[in-house]
């Protein structure tokens, strides 16, 4: 593959930044990221391009995860297992990664985003506290199936993984939107370090454009976790809600044919 041109190494960089604060905040950076690289680099394989993003992701979820972590201090008995099984999760996912078409995962993630987004709007109560629905055993088991599920479409495909990690969180265990997204975080760094160690073997990371998204996706990272934890839940719900609605038109656009 040629290399990339200084103003496609600059578009992508910047996409990186963006990707990095939407998805400390609420995830789902990959949507932005994601696309960037395929536009940018077309001479790449879509492993590559998967890798690569998941490299730059890795950045940006170490530092806001760290921030995160120090700020709000997240339930150790739920995060360390919804990490554990996101890790194994997203290794499964990343090992077929190769073998399951985009084209298959468009529609049904269009389908879930829509029904995302309208629950949050229409219920502008949910996420403002936290209020478990699950104690003990089953409060773990809920985490467990939350990380495995939703570690094994990262590791396969990634974009929006972070938004449905939040949407699990708030809407399925009770969590309000700050502490979800902490949750979020924290398992999102663990999908991301699964799928490098499944992706660097395969030698499919691109190493100096992945470097240097992962350097812009984490300055974004950093402002968006800092931003996040400042302005609380509300800040995040609203946050949450514009970019799911985004998300439904761009993969709207997609599966209808219009770009």
């Amino acid at each position: 593959m040629p290399e990339p041109s200084l103003t496609v190494v600059l578009l992508l960089v910047l996409a990186a930044v963006a990707a990095g604060f939407v998805d400390a905040v609420v995830g789902g950076g990959g949507l932005i990221q994601l696309p960037a690289l395929v536009i940018g680099l077309p001479g790449a394989s879509p492993v590559q391009l998967l890798a690569t993003n998941k490299l730059a992701s890795f950045c940006g979820t170490t530092v806001s995860s760290a921030t995160f972590y120090r700020r709000i201090k997240p339930d150790p008995k739920t995060f360390l297992p919804l990490m554990a099984f996101a890790f194994l999760g997203a290794a499964a996912g990343a090992a077929v990664a190769s073998l399951i078409p985009e084209s298959a995962f468009n529609p049904i993630i269009l389908a879930v985003l829509v029904v995302v987004g309208a629950y949050v709007l229409f219920k502008p109560d949910v996420g403002q506290l936290t209020e478990l629905r699950f104690e003990g055993r089953h409060h773990t088991f809920g985490a467990m199936i939350t990380g495995l599920v939703i570690g094994f479409y990262d590791g396969a495909l990634g974009p929006g993984t972070g938004s449905f990690f939040v949407f699990t969180l708030v809407g399925l265990l009770g969590y309000n939107f700050l502490e979800a997204s902490a949750k979020a975080k924290l398992a999102n760094w663990a999908t991301n370090l699964a799928s490098l160690v499944v992706f660097i073997p395969q030698g499919a990371v691109m190493w100096k454009i992945g470097l240097l998204m992962g350097l812009a996706n984490l300055a974004g990272g950093y402002i968006g976790a800092r931003s996040a934890i400042a302005k609380g839940a509300t800040f995040v719900r609203v946050f949450f809600i514009v970019v799911v609605s985004a998300f439904i038109v761009r993969i709207g656009g997609d599966v209808a044919g219009l770009w």
